[in-house]
């Protein structure tokens, strides 16, 4: 990887992903960023496209991508935030969501039980197809008679590659979340697929569970989990709760990924946060890690492990946010995580 386009987007994307690129150039510096500045509401407001052919391109062209945040309370048409982040994970099919979530101190775990606080799973998430392929349509809108329709699509190819990958990266055991008791068609796909691919790797336990019970045992017990694999919606929700279990938003990176073209592009989870946007107090540790994950899809383990360590112990020693514990703005926790790699 040699390459990175930069889109900071809205709200506290561009205060956050500042402090990721000052991190990256540290552990980085031979990789060269273009940074897409004018991908953001404001250029949508102004009668611009989300995100035009041209800028698309320039993504593409890239070896990988680093995202701020999307999103902006003045924008009431949802089509923008689509155009951008659906358009990237899916023109660029990018069909692994990879939500890794590790506690990386225990005073940031919700749960009382210490013996069951040190969550480390991951969350893979069929990116690409699901209940966000945006096959439906509403009939007579605005009506008494008005009639929704969001149509549910899993096809083969799509779950077996996703799975593929959440084996592939699976230590000691995958475990399968679906709603097939109430939606039979996509869980009798789903499950069949899982059969077929952990045969093919017998030394892995496996189990299943339906999306309420994985719910109620995630926050039960979390540290029962290793690879976790799901479709696009029940993967969104199930990574939002790891990473809560795992300290919050403020910690919480992504990666959508192709594995076969080695494209990644990596971002927070925790969305642009129009109310913090300029206050200095936007966490930008989401953001860093969100580039370690980069440099791991750039075959550059050391440095990616680096950044992880750096962002470990700036927390340990609350060099951080006041959402963590802190009292540093963005700002200084950036410093801080490149003090601590020095």
């Amino acid at each position: 990887m040699k390459r990175i386009a930069v889109l900071p987007g809205d709200g506290i994307g561009p205060e956050v992903t500042a402090e990721a690129l000052r991190v990256l150039k540290e552990v980085a510096p031979d990789l060269e960023t273009d940074v897409l500045g004018h991908v953001n509401a404001d250029t949508f407001l102004a009668g611009g496209p989300a995100l035009s052919d041209s800028d698309f391109a320039r993504v593409a062209e890239a070896d990988g991508a680093l995202l701020g945040a999307v999103g902006d309370p003045r924008v009431t048409d949802p089509s923008y935030a689509r155009d951008v982040l659906l358009r990237l994970r899916f023109d660029l099919d990018l069909y692994v969501n990879h939500r890794p979530a590790k506690l990386l101190h225990d005073r940031l775990s919700p749960l009382r039980d210490p013996e069951r606080r040190a969550i480390d799973c991951t969350v893979v998430r069929e990116n690409t197809e699901g209940l966000y392929a945006g096959i439906g349509g509403r009939l007579r809108p605005g009506t008494a008679h008005e009639t929704a329709v969001d149509t549910e699509v899993s096809t083969h190819r799509g779950v077996s590659r996703a799975l593929e990958f959440a084996f592939a990266r699976a230590t000691t055991s995958v475990c399968l979340v679906d709603k097939a008791n109430a939606v039979p068609n996509n869980g009798a796909l789903w499950q069949r697929c899982f059969r077929e691919v952990s045969a093919r790797r017998p030394e892995l336990a496996t189990r299943h569970l339906y999306v309420d019970a994985a719910v109620m045992h995630l926050v039960s017990d979390p540290t029962a989990f290793d690879m976790i694999v799901a479709n696009n919606a029940h993967g969104d929700i199930l990574s939002d709760l790891t990473a809560q279990l795992a300290g919050g938003m403020g910690t919480a990176a992504s990666a959508n990924l192709n594995p076969e073209t080695g494209f990644a592009l990596c971002e927070p989870v925790h969305g642009s946060a129009p109310d913090l946007a300029g206050s200095g107090t936007a966490n930008p540790l989401a953001a860093i890690l969100s580039a370690a994950l980069l440099l791991d899809c750039a075959g550059r383990a050391p440095e990616a492990a680096a950044l992880r360590d750096a962002v470990g112990r700036s927390i340990t020693k609350r060099l951080c946010t006041p959402d963590l514990g802190g009292s540093l703005t963005t700002s200084q926790t950036g410093t801080a995580v490149l003090d601590e790699l020095s």
